[in-house]
């Protein structure tokens, strides 16, 4: 079953294939058809070498930045985390607010969890070396 099914891919690629050669084909025909009138022989052939040229020279640029993508920067847990609250807060003061609000309520209400996070905030900065 997955062999047959293997096959059949194997067999629509090639009709596809096949298919995309013969309609570069026809459509070079039409280009030079195109081209000899106006430019002569010759020239109608150099100008279907020079549309195959470029298509070529396209293809080869787009193969090179789909294998070597630009790396983006990366930024620190820290700063991004940081960065993406300030621009909660500036798009929604009232969530901001709001957030505020309820964390000074926790706090009030559970002094353990607040010493908790204040313990664990502590630990976490002792690590660094500047």
């Amino acid at each position: 079953m997955i062999l047959r099914k293997a096959i059949l891919i194997a067999c629509g690629v090639a009709a596809l294939a096949a298919a995309a050669s013969v309609c570069v084909i026809a459509l070079a025909f039409a280009l030079y058809a195109a081209l000899a009138p106006a430019w002569g022989p010759a020239l109608a052939a150099a100008g279907v070498a020079g549309a195959a040229m470029v298509l070529i020279l396209l293809g080869g640029l787009i193969a090179l930045l789909a294998a070597n993508p630009p790396k983006p920067k990366k930024k620190t847990a820290s700063e991004d985390l940081t960065s993406r609250m300030f621009e909660l807060a500036r798009d929604k003061p009232l969530v901001a607010a709001a957030a505020i609000v309820a964390a000074g309520v926790v706090a009030l209400r559970n002094p353990k969890i607040t010493a908790t996070l204040v313990a664990a905030f502590m630990a976490g900065r002792g690590g660094e070396k500047k």
